[in-house]
């Protein structure tokens, strides 16, 4: 027989701050690619960017850049990816979305190799999605407790770095960080508002110095989208429609990495042993637990990284059944770009 020819791949906003990461990692992970061809919006066609080891040239996206191609791997924003990610299907490309657009289609499969890998192979549109880069920082290590022990209610805390909110987050953060830099703040209500002016960027509040209890948009309630997100894909990629789950997503002064408290409920009573023997034996998880030694996982050491980093793991108090986790994972790496490309390994997979 002869050999079968590697696939084409597309890489869909590869000039964004999560598409330069996960060129990176197409170029560290094993090379199961043929062409690799780069897309973007028109203004950035004709640049040229590093992928294994080579200059690319950037492609405007259009009907014609996917011809050819067999996978897609789309970072856009949702109403581009709500456009274009169809016309791409319809070509015969299975694409791997990172957006919001479809996540919560029932006809998408909402996928994370460590723990629903089977979901990748069901896709009637053609479309696989990627979950949201809060509810990627976790998952992984909950997906692992909940096969041991059945999770049954989740309570969580996330404190996410700017990035999240793309380059425009980082660059706000940076700019912000100059402003207050050497002077007296935090002393009077207003200072470090008066500080930063009107350049608050993409947050509704200044980001140095200070926490925002707020991510994403409006929802019912006074619920925001960031929260509904890690809601509903923890359900869908859980396969628990009606798991109880309460978030309160603040956004913090750290460039790179989500972190988050988790309280999870389970129906059989665990243990604080069980469960890190559980954590650190998960694949794509680290367990890092020791704060009488001052170990604990924190964005500073976690960045850059591609693991789920898990501490401060100990029973809840006054409840058998349930453990507290402090989790941390690089919003750009596993959160999205590692996750997409180990999603389009597993479709790559399929043509052997």
């Amino acid at each position: 027989m002869p050999p079968i020819s590697r696939p084409t791949l597309a890489v869909v906003g590869a000039t964004g701050a999560v598409g330069t990461v996960l060129l990176q990692i197409l170029s560290q992970r094993a090379d199961i690619w043929g062409e690799i061809r780069l897309v973007a919006s028109p203004r950035s066609a004709g640049r040229k960017l590093a992928v294994r080891g080579e200059q690319v040239e950037v492609t405007a996206l259009s009907e014609e850049a996917f011809d050819g191609v067999d996978l897609a791997l789309f970072d856009v924003p949702d109403e581009v990816a709500a456009q274009w990610v169809p016309v791409a299907a319809a070509r015969g490309v299975v694409v791997v979305d990172n957006s919001g657009a479809f996540r919560m289609d029932p006809d998408v499969p909402l996928v994370v190799p460590e723990v629903n890998p089977h979901a990748v192979r069901v896709r009637p549109r053609g479309i696989v999605a990627n979950p949201n880069c809060t509810t990627l920082s976790m998952i992984v290590a909950l997906g692992a407790l909940h096969a041991a022990y059945g999770l049954r209610e989740l309570v969580v805390s996330s404190y996410q770095a700017v990035s999240g909110a793309g380059r425009a987050g980082v660059e706000t953060l940076r700019r912000q960080i100059a402003l207050v830099a050497g002077t007296e703040l935090g002393t009077s209500p207003g200072d470090v508002r008066r500080a930063v002016g009107e350049d608050t960027g993409p947050f509704p509040e200044p980001v140095a110095l200070n926490v925002v209890p707020w991510a994403g948009t409006p929802r019912e309630d006074g619920w925001s989208s960031e929260e509904m997100k890690v809601r509903d894909e923890s359900r869908k990629i859980l396969g628990l429609p009606k798991l109880p789950v309460a978030v309160t997503c603040v956004r913090v002064p750290v460039v790179t990495t989500h972190s988050l408290t988790v309280h999870a409920r389970f129906e059989d009573t665990v243990t604080v042993d069980g469960a890190r023997e559980i954590i650190a034996t998960a694949p794509g998880v680290v367990l890092f637990d020791n704060p009488e030694a001052g170990e604990y996982p924190t964005p500073a050491d976690v960045v850059g990284t591609d693991p789920t980093w898990v501490g401060r793991v100990r029973r809840a108090l006054d409840d058998p059944t349930a453990l507290e986790l402090f989790v941390c994972g690089d919003n750009l790496r596993k959160g999205a770009a590692l996750n997409a490309a180990q999603i389009a390994e597993l479709v790559a997979a399929e043509r052997n």
